[in-house]
């Protein structure tokens, strides 16, 4: 039992919550920073409905916001680490792409000048796959750490991937300059599933849900890397103590890139008749690409029709000892949740 304190930023979300849960399981002390403490009851309940104490000598609340300095310090005081995990992720494109970049890259900041200021010995960042495999021509490359998304090419990026991309750069560029002493580590997962503690499902999830409800009229030509939440949590707090994840980005998928068309097939045979309405006919491309103008979130998925995408994780697997549930179960485990949540 380690006792030592880590601050986590946006708690009650999808993935703060599960780190939350990872890191009170290993004895760790949890201190998570909340717009308002008004969710604290929300949240406690949450991480105890996952099976560990979240009594408050063991889970602490405090009030910050990404776009205030405001609570920061007071946060950060007397913690040991830092999974700075906040981030906005909207289903929609925004109207002015900097409602998602500044919050990413200004948040990013905040949190790392206050670790710095509080003598944090490390601190890991979510980043995404978002601020790697984006902006690239469509060709099978298999994407690593050692790439990133493209904001200067020919290929178009939407806000989300170009906000993930700003704010690990500029994460990246704090550590080397002024935050220099502070260790960092990135995480950068593809779309993720697995079963939600609370009412935030994350915007991947939402894709299975309406898969799930027959809002989807059919497959688009789309594929996705998928990784299950657990996982995620646990390779942040790998990331966080390792001594060899000091300086470096760690890409969270299992297995490869699946299709909507396998990623329906799975669901299907795994919930039988309770799978019912997801769609099994491909929608073609010119379909697809047509809606997107008129609807934004299918929009900035429609620049990635047809992409070949591949990635890998073998860096954290060899290097952490980290080992991924398959794609497979992420999903099913993902639906199932759905289904219990009605």
């Amino acid at each position: 039992m380690t006792g030592d304190l880590v601050l986590v930023t946006g708690g009650t979300g999808f993935v703060g919550s599960h780190c939350i849960v990872a890191l009170l399981q290993q004895g760790y002390r949890v201190r998570t920073t909340v717009r308002s403490l008004g969710r604290e009851q929300q949240l406690r309940s949450m991480i105890s409905a996952a099976g560990v104490d979240a009594g408050p000598d063991h889970l602490e609340l405090a009030e910050a916001d990404l776009l205030a300095d405001a609570g920061w310090d007071e946060a950060m005081a007397g913690c040991d680490y830092l999974l700075h995990v906040a981030s906005p992720f909207p289903l929609g494109v925004p109207k002015d792409e900097d409602e998602l970049i500044r919050p990413a890259r200004e948040g990013a900041l905040r949190a790392l000048r206050a670790a710095k200021k509080a003598g944090v010995k490390r601190a890991v960042l979510t980043s995404s796959f978002a601020a790697i495999g984006y902006g690239h021509p469509h060709d099978s490359r298999i994407f690593t750490e050692a790439d990133w998304t493209d904001l200067t090419g020919a290929e178009a990026v939407a806000p989300y991937p170009k906000s993930k991309t700003l704010a690990e750069r500029a994460a990246w560029d704090y550590v080397a300059g002024e935050g220099a002493g502070l260790e960092l580590s990135v995480v950068n997962p593809v779309a993720i599933f697995g079963p939600p503690l609370g009412s935030d499902t994350g915007t991947s999830l939402e894709l299975l849900r309406r898969m799930l409800d027959g809002k989807v009229p059919g497959l688009p030509r789309l594929t996705f890397g998928i990784i299950d939440v657990r996982d995620v949590a646990d390779l942040h707090v790998r990331a966080m103590t390792h001594p060899e994840a000091a300086g470096e980005r760690f890409l969270a998928i299992s297995g490869d890139f699946m299709s909507m068309k396998a990623m329906a097939e799975v669901l299907r045979s795994a919930l039988g008749e309770r799978a019912r309405k997801v769609p099994t006919r491909q929608l073609p491309d010119w379909l697809v690409r047509l809606v997107g103008r008129f609807d934004s979130g299918v929009g900035q998925l429609a620049t990635e029709i047809g992409a070949d995408k591949h990635a890998t994780s073998r860096k954290a697997q060899d290097l952490l000892g980290w080992s991924p549930r398959p794609p497979e179960e992420a999903l099913v485990s993902s639906a199932e949740s759905l289904l219990a949540l009605g």
